[in-house]
């Protein structure tokens, strides 16, 4: 006999039913409605109940892979500018490391022109000229700081509440949280451009210990829209159908031997993605769109952009998925090469970026879309505010990893609109006002969706889990 099978033979009725929950809770729950539905695919898309009212029913998280230099985009500092090419303060280098610099740095001025806009006076510079017009509906952060100076890192603290792999992923949480209003399509959705996954790689969208159902399922904007969707030549719906309905009755003959949740999850993701293959190349045609509203994202049928991803994150909301996650590369402004320059460079990349998030954002508004649909844009940290060490003696002008402080914005989905929370020092080195740590974000989106962070847990080797580990808190001063 296994071992498995043996320690089957020990297991209580108690604890059957204690730990059966996700066959047997759901399975009772399809009952009670006469859904008619397969255990399996209840298990799958069973919405789950907040703890409170919620803000936000679903959630548009843009992460800017690399992390854009906030001193040169929303933290405007004029006495750094003042002190451009002045060795930095002893002060701010004692006990510190840094990324790619050492000795003593110059301090870099931002070379960027300055203005406030909106009621609220929110500063922004002439590299995100789309965003201007955002000012009063936006909610800015000056004063995010994280505890991560490496990219991977510090990307798993951001989306996994910690920095080494193996914890759930935000979207993961709020599905599991949550669950699905679209039985066709993924409840957690990612995508990609610029030609590069973030540095976490898929534990990103991971749903580590959770049930694997709550992974984030990765779709594409040029080609098939899900890698495999499409039966194989010589493989006809029909034949599709039969084979899973084959597959079907061996995983629930394994299902009632084992008992394993996993298996449940194995037949609901092979129907879902029978239904994908009708649902999800409609809604990822962004053809169908009229002229104007492909001119105003700057999205191209057919071509693999941040602009056409977050026209189709509008498509995928307004079809009730509830996470939808887009990656854009190339945000890491060293300096090594002209693209990383902070004049130029930044210029360039920020033109394929700042102009279809505005049109998102408009876009959601003008749809009705935006009260309960939260935006969040944001990098993994903040950049330095003197040269990074590799290209001080260049023409070219960057900036190292810096995780002390750094700017992200928020819209719509409960929070305030037209504010500006926190702020830095006068050089750009330390919060001096409402720090907002990573876990805190966190905490205060779970907030917005209606969930006590704390409260939010899953039982793993002994333990209760959850998003923001033993830390956060939510951020009151940005809730509408």
């Amino acid at each position: 006999m296994t071992p498995h099978l043996a320690q089957l033979q020990h297991i209580t009725r108690r604890q059957f039913l204690r730990t059966g929950n996700l066959g047997l809770g759901a399975m009772a729950l399809s009952s009670l409605l006469g859904s008619g539905s397969s255990s399996a695919s209840s298990a799958a898309s069973v919405v789950g109940q907040p703890h409170f009212p919620p803000k936000a029913k679903r959630v548009i998280y843009i992460h800017l892979s690399g992390s854009p230099p906030n001193l040169d985009l929303f933290d405007y500092k004029p006495e750094l500018i003042k002190r451009n090419g002045q060795d930095c303060p002893d002060d701010f280098l004692k006990g510190r490391r840094f990324a790619f610099t050492s000795g003593v740095p110059k301090l870099l001025g931002s070379p960027r022109k300055f203005q406030q806009f909106g009621e609220a006076g929110i500063w922004m510079s002439d590299a995100i000229p789309h965003f201007h017009g955002l000012a009063d509906d936006i909610c800015v952060v000056n004063s995010m700081h994280t505890d991560q100076f490496n990219h991977a890192p510090a990307e798993l603290l951001m989306l996994t509440g910690h920095p080494r792999q193996g914890r759930p992923s935000i979207g993961s949480w709020v599905t599991y949280g949550l669950g699905s209003e679209n039985t066709d399509l993924p409840a957690f959705i990612v995508m990609i451009s610029s030609g590069s996954q973030p540095s976490a790689g898929r534990n990103a969208w991971g749903s580590g210990f959770l049930p694997s159902v709550h992974q984030g399922v990765q779709c594409q904007s040029k080609g098939d829209p899900v890698v495999y969707v499409n039966n194989p030549p010589g493989v006809s719906r029909d034949h599709r159908r039969h084979t899973l309905d084959a597959l079907d009755a061996i995983n629930r003959a394994q299902y009632e031997e084992f008992g394993n949740p996993e298996t449940l999850t194995r037949i609901s993701q092979f129907e879902l993605s029978y239904r994908m293959q009708a649902s999800a190349p409609e809604v990822m045609d962004i053809s169908r769109e009229p002229k104007e509203v492909l001119e105003a994202y700057g999205a191209v049928p057919g071509a693999s952009s941040l602009a056409n991803n977050c026209l189709l994150a509008r498509r995928l909301v307004e079809k009730d998925v509830r996470f939808v996650q887009l990656f854009d590369w190339g945000w890491d402004f060293h300096g090594t090469n002209p693209a990383e320059d902070i004049r130029d460079g930044l210029t360039n990349k920020c033109a394929t970026m700042d102009k279809p998030v505005a049109a998102l954002i408009r876009d959601l508004k003008q749809r009705g879309l935006l009260e309960d649909t939260l935006v969040i844009w944001t990098g993994e940290f903040g950049r330095t505010p003197f040269r990074e060490g590799r290209t001080s003696g260049g023409g070219i002008l960057g900036r190292d990893h810096y995780p002390d402080c750094y700017t992200m914005f928020m819209a719509g989905g409960g929070v305030k609109s037209g504010y500006r929370h926190g702020a830095t020092d006068e050089l750009g080195f330390g919060v001096t006002e409402n720090g907002v740590h990573v876990h805190d974000l966190q905490a205060t989106l779970m907030h917005l969706l209606g969930f006590d962070h704390e409260r939010l847990t899953y039982r793993h080797q002994g333990r209760d889990f959850r998003l923001t580990d033993v830390h956060g808190k939510v951020v009151k001063a940005l809730l509408a």
